[in-house]
């Protein structure tokens, strides 16, 4: 009787901690999908705000070298605190400076997205929370958790994705249950705050799906080829972000020099619809006549060059972008259904690049349907094994190995597996 009575009390206070941090995460996620869109549409107008990258880069580093130096890590302090049993704490400064590097980005054209700064935007406000609450060291990190469930989750209309990614992102191979429950009530409690606020998600509807046992060795070819574009985004990221650091150790004078190269590309091969989040040319992956073959490999080596000179923004919506337009040319030699293969990749390389299987599976069956289950689960599952023991968050521990001759990094980071 009294054991379940102090479950029942430990319910509610989770659950109401779950109220609070939905509730926050979910205001922070609405204003910035409203700046975010203005501001893409003040960029998308004025073509000419392309030539301001270069300052608008040097901005945001100094904004960050004066007054953020503790949160520059931005995604990877946030794993490596919840890691790490001495943590201090995620300081509330990280909202603000993620909100407003993210949107100088994307006002100059930056090729960047927006999960990273509604998960840094609903950790920091959820780590705020948790120390009101004078919570011990164990349960201030399932706050964290539910920070950046209720950030991912509204952000972009999948609050059952959120929940497991936030559990899923801190070591591959191993999930905190403890968290479950709290994670998805802030979740949902995020999502239904941006809905009931009328803010609009992006929908790509699949009209095609073919049955599976006419297409299934096409599909272990696809989960290839994703796989391997996971790679290729994570060693071109963190290539731009060494030699730029070692050429250029000031980060104000990498920013803008960084920004100057972008300029200049985006000028000589007309990028304008590379620039930005490319939701346009997302959408145009999902329609019949597909892209340019070409167009995931400009997406990708833009963002590479943005993310790793020190611009602010997250890699996912990019990755979606590269993944649906790489998904687009497969269906083309493939004969497959290019929405088909379109919503497959946006998945798929996603899941590889970060190493997020299960909460990528759900997200795709939030955003596409049921209907692809099982294409979603074979070739998400063959790009995570793919992509190696690699991916975009450095501070990420290898909590099981993907394979048996890799079983050596098992609890180290991705970032210092190079150096064993």
């Amino acid at each position: 009787m009294l054991l379940g009575f102090k479950l029942m009390r430990q319910v509610g206070r989770w659950t109401s901690l779950a109220l609070a941090i939905g509730l926050a995460a979910g205001l922070a996620s609405a204003l910035f999908l409203v700046s975010l869109a203005w501001v893409t549409s003040l960029q998308t107008n004025n073509w000419w705000l392309l030539l301001s990258l270069p300052l608008l880069g040097g901005l945001v580093a100094w904004l960050y070298q004066r007054f953020g130096q503790s949160v520059a890590a931005g995604n990877n302090l946030i794993i490596e605190q919840l890691h790490n049993p001495d943590s201090v704490g995620i300081p509330l400064r990280m909202a603000p400076l993620v909100l407003l590097g993210t949107l100088l980005t994307h006002l100059g054209g930056g090729s960047a997205g927006r999960e990273g700064t509604a998960v840094q935007m609903g950790a920091s406000l959820a780590a705020q929370l948790g120390r009101c609450w004078r919570l011990p060291q164990r349960e201030w990190r399932i706050v964290v958790l539910m920070g950046m469930s209720a950030g991912f989750g509204s952000v972009f209309g999948t609050p059952i994705a959120g929940t497991i990614f936030a559990m899923e992102v801190l070591a591959f191979g191993v999930l905190r249950y403890e968290a479950l429950l709290p994670c998805l009530v802030a979740a949902l409690v995020g999502d239904a705050v941006v809905r009931w606020l009328n803010i609009a998600h992006s929908h790509y509807q699949v009209v095609s799906v073919p049955d599976i046992s006419s297409i299934w060795t096409w599909l272990i070819g696809a989960g290839i080829c994703f796989g391997l574009a996971s790679r290729a985004f994570v060693i071109w990221t963190e290539l731009v972000q060494s030699r730029s650091r070692r050429w250029l150790p000031n980060p104000i004078l990498r920013a803008f020099a960084g920004g100057l190269v972008i300029v200049i590309m985006s000028c000589l091969l007309n990028t304008r619809d590379y620039n930005g989040l490319s939701l346009p040319l997302l959408a145009q992956a999902f329609e019949p006549q597909g892209v340019v073959p070409w167009a995931f490999a400009l997406k990708l080596l833009l963002t590479g060059l943005t993310l790793g000179v020190g611009f602010k923004g997250g890699e996912v919506t990019p990755l979606f972008v590269i993944g649906a337009t790489l998904g687009s040319a497969l269906a083309q030699i493939f004969g497959l259904p290019s929405d088909l293969l379109a919503a497959l990749g946006l998945i798929a390389v996603f899941a590889g690049a970060a190493n997020t299987p299960l909460s990528c599976v759900l997200m795709g069956i939030e955003l596409f349907g049921s209907p692809l289950l099982v294409p979603l689960m074979l070739t998400t599952l063959i790009a995570y094994t793919i992509s190696g023991h690699g991916g975009i968050y450095a501070a990420q521990r290898v909590g099981l190995a993907k394979r048996h001759d890799l079983a050596q990094h098992t609890g180290k980071r991705l970032d210092r597996l190079d150096a064993d």
